[in-house]
């Protein structure tokens, strides 16, 4: 279908990634973003071979390596020792690892670099405050007293989304799962080849992402209404180690600076309906946010924007393609979104334990298969 016009709302992974899919198919893009400062806050990313393989049909995958960690093999451990140690597919080719651990500023600048090279615009500090879809496009009011008229919409703004609240009245709202999220960065220990997953009384991991640096990760259970002061965030994160193994409670005592903690509840939503209303479309966290326990967060928004990209230049109207867009993700992103919180919910108890080597297993397979 032809495209004039196309609003993204929301500069973040997804966003920016809609944004080159979509100029790579010839349509005209602009990207508006709340955060004046476009700030990332620097902890690392896990990116799997999913991802990588996405990155490569972007034509971004080797300016992404130049910025990231590469590796095969993750290991998991419980307190009776190695229960786990695997290599993940390689998607990407045999050229590349299958698997890369990258900061969240490097892993924006790669996308937001890609996006201005391919004529994408790009507005910071502007929301929008209004929407009217005539059925023939869309009218918007922007935060600056500044309005537009688009062919279609596309929220990513997360999973607090704005642009959902504003085209589905009674879609569900996130919930807390009952855990917090602590990352930290720390200078990578020599023989750390991949990912080192920790699990038992203190659930952790430790991720490698380039330049010398890892990051620790640990996963806590928090009364809702929890809040992380900056003042005394690094003791706060001390403390959420409990009964950790060795290894962890010796890396979290170098766990010094509060500005470097980033903790976070854990918010999920997923949409059972349609993920569109009239000429406006979500994706990514605005329809699917899930926990972080199988490191697919990012990767299901990456995965939405090249699909939806796809579609539009495939289908002759909004309608086919948003449609046809959620029936290939709807069933990979439930899965994501279901099996994270599981597996967060028998760590904190709330259902009986389960073989999570199985369900990981299974993950990986799914994952391996074709957008």
């Amino acid at each position: 279908m032809k495209l004039n016009s196309i609003l993204i709302v929301g500069g973040g992974i997804g966003g920016l990634t809609a944004a080159i899919a979509l100029r790579r198919k010839g349509f005209p893009v602009e990207i508006v973003e709340r955060d004046a400062e476009w700030t990332v806050y620097g902890v690392g990313i896990i990116q799997q071979f999913n991802v990588l393989r996405a990155m490569a049909s972007l034509d971004l995958l080797d300016a992404y390596m130049s910025r990231a960690y590469g590796f095969d093999r993750t290991r998991i451990f419980s307190p009776a020792g190695k229960v786990a140690d695997f290599d993940a597919p390689r998607l990407a080719g045999e050229q590349y690892p299958s698997n890369a651990g990258i900061r969240r500023p490097a892993l924006q600048k790669v996308l937001a670099t890609r996006a201005e090279e391919l004529g994408v615009g790009i507005r910071l500090g502007v929301t929008v405050e209004a929407m009217s879809d005539d059925g023939d496009g869309v009218d918007v009011v922007f935060s600056d007293d500044t309005v537009g008229r688009y062919d279609i919409v596309i929220g990513a703004d997360g999973v607090f989304s704005r642009t959902r609240t504003q085209i589905m009245a009674d879609a569900p709202q996130p919930r807390y799962t009952g855990q917090w999220v602590w990352r930290y960065n720390l200078p990578q220990m020599p023989d750390l080849a991949g990912i080192d997953l920790f699990v038992g009384p203190c659930n952790a991991g430790l991720v490698p992402i380039g330049d010398d640096t890892m990051y620790m990760f640990l996963l806590s259970q928090e009364e809702p209404g929890f809040k992380l002061d900056t003042n005394g965030a690094a003791a706060a994160m001390r403390a959420r180690a409990g009964v950790a193994p060795p290894i962890i409670a010796g890396l979290v005592e170098d766990v010094t600076r509060d500005d470097g903690v980033v903790g976070r509840p854990l918010e999920v939503i997923f949409l059972d309906g349609a993920w569109h209303s009239g000429r406006v479309v979500l994706l990514g966290d605005a329809v699917h946010a899930s926990t972080p326990h199988l490191a697919q967060g990012a990767g299901m928004a990456i995965e939405d924007a090249i699909v939806l990209a796809e579609e539009l230049s495939e289908q002759d109207t909004p309608e086919a393609a948003f449609t046809a867009y959620r029936d290939r993700r709807f069933e990979r992103a439930r899965f994501v979104a279901e099996t994270s919180i599981r597996i967060g919910d028998m760590q904190m108890g709330k259902v009986p334990p389960f073989d999570v080597n199985e369900l990981q297993g299974r993950a990986i397979a799914m994952m391996a298969e074709p957008i």
